[in-house]
């Protein structure tokens, strides 16, 4: 095994490990620290496809905005069990539906995908840099790029109605 293989193994074991953690923990500030360490273990793996960009702004982003956020609310609402309302049946049905949808996409996409290493070509060096990353974004990838932030805007929708109190 080559020295970028026990990378790319020790940071999908690092990123999968703190997930679980994130997903298990029962107090949230642990959630959230787990998280940033997930968010580390991604940037490492952008870093492996030089990507170099990609991984500063997910960092940067990620790790230090929506976090600081992240960890800013749970100080503020301050859980506790008795003022926890339990969501409806119908709520944690469309959560387990939606779970997986997102589970199919993933192995749909994952299907085609090749594990031989391809053969890297000059342009094919530079894919990580700002300037080619904007190129094929804007040029090659405007629709998706469109269509995933009216999925980022639903899913701010969903969050708002999963999040407001029920008045009984």
């Amino acid at each position: 095994m080559t020295v970028t293989q026990i990378l790319f193994v020790v940071l999908s074991l690092m990123a999968v490990l703190s997930g679980l953690f994130t997903i298990f923990s029962k107090n949230p500030v642990f959630s959230a620290l787990w998280l940033i360490v997930a968010f580390f273990a991604i940037a490492g793996h952008y870093i492996l496809l030089n990507a170099q960009f990609l991984a500063v702004v997910h960092i940067i982003v990620y790790a230090g905005a929506i976090m600081v956020l992240f960890l800013y609310v749970v100080f503020m609402i301050n859980l506790n069990k008795e003022t926890e309302p339990n969501k409806p049946a119908w709520v944690r049905i469309a959560a387990v539906i939606s779970g997986g949808m997102m589970m199919l996409t993933l192995v749909a996409a994952l299907k085609g995908a090749s594990l031989v290493p391809q053969n890297k070509s000059a342009e094919a060096l530079n894919i990580g840099l700002a300037s080619n990353l904007g190129k094929v974004l804007f040029n090659d990838f405007l629709v998706p790029f469109e269509l995933s932030s009216v999925l980022l805007l639903a899913a701010m929708v969903g969050a708002v109605m999963l999040g407001k109190r029920q008045i009984h």
